[in-house]
């Protein structure tokens, strides 16, 4: 059976994810070790405790989910799981991908994910941006609401996660009216999202510009697993493609529906969500119901996974 593992971003994320999972497995407190080390303080005491608006900070949430991600992966082969087919991120999420296809090196990518949040919460000021989450509403319906409610300001569809559910970004007030215009096409939902970066968008080219001198020091290798990659839907091993649509990524819609569809087509038929909670879970469903994704937070679903993938 063709499997693949799938890693999710920003909105993952809880105050004491990962708690059952490190009473029974070291290698999530080990993991988490090797992140504050790099980080300069205790990633784990954040994600266990709190504050949650300290969580919550891009700046923060990033490596957080990018270290509890790479945790359930090892832990994964800890417990003699297979190695998938594929993988893919979501987001953020692609950086986990990239880490378990051995392109990326742990140390270097939990220092990729803190500059990158640094970057993208400094390239627009705060309560400048915004997105918000359009529910009910074909993809160029949405594409063509954002272009009527521009006026001059950035707003574009950039998050296309399932049929029927994109996420727009950009100016507050462009955000605001292309909300208003998808409403009245007839958006079941139109609802701004809790959160100040807008993602995606050309306004993140001024943070994907200081990102790249960053990607210079850093060290790629080609991936020993296909990287089905946000910016094309697409596999790709090749290291440079790699690096060039990460760096891609930062201001360019992410196609979820594509790369999930993509999975389908070459007859993957179970995946496992690599990271806690169970939103990519949620995403698939909409996408291709006859593919399974199974969670592998805790203990009982790493062994539910575990079957499904082996069938």
């Amino acid at each position: 059976m063709k499997s693949a593992f799938l890693f999710p971003g920003q909105g993952s994320q809880s105050i004491g994810m990962l708690g059952e999972a490190a009473e029974a497995w070291p290698i999530i407190a080990e993991t988490f070790s090797e992140a504050s080390q790099v980080l300069g303080f205790d990633l784990w005491s954040i994600c266990k405790d709190g504050p949650e608006d300290e969580l919550n900070s891009t700046a923060v949430t990033q490596p957080a989910l990018l270290t509890a991600s790479v945790a359930l992966w090892r832990q994964w082969f800890v417990d003699n799981g297979p190695r998938p087919d594929f993988v893919a991120g979501h987001s953020l999420g692609e950086y986990s991908a990239l880490v378990a296809a051995e392109s990326l090196n742990f140390f270097d990518a939990v220092k990729l994910v803190r500059l990158r949040g640094e970057l993208m919460q400094n390239a627009v000021p705060a309560g400048q941006g915004r997105m918000a989450a359009i529910l009910g509403l074909e993809d160029d319906v949405v594409i063509a609401a954002c272009e009527e409610a521009a006026e001059g300001d950035v707003v574009a569809a950039v998050n296309f996660n399932a049929p029927g559910q994109v996420v727009i970004a950009g100016h507050s007030a462009a955000v605001d009216r292309a909300i208003d215009v998808c409403k009245g096409k007839g958006a079941k939902r139109a609802l701004p999202l809790p959160v100040s970066v807008p993602s995606h968008c050309s306004l993140m080219k001024p943070a994907a510009d200081e990102l790249a001198k960053a990607l210079d020091d850093i060290s790629f290798n080609d991936a020993v697993i296909p990287v089905v990659q946000n910016v094309t839907g697409a596999p790709e091993q090749d290291r440079d493609s790699l690096k060039e649509n990460l760096l891609r990524q930062l201001y360019s819609p992410v196609q979820w529906t594509d790369s999930v569809r993509y999975l389908s087509e070459e007859g993957v038929e179970a995946a496992v969500e690599c990271g806690p909670g169970k939103v990519l879970a949620g995403l698939a469903k909409r996408i291709d119901r006859n593919l399974s994704v199974f969670p592998i937070e805790t203990p009982d679903a790493l062994q539910k996974a575990l079957d499904g993938v082996k069938g």
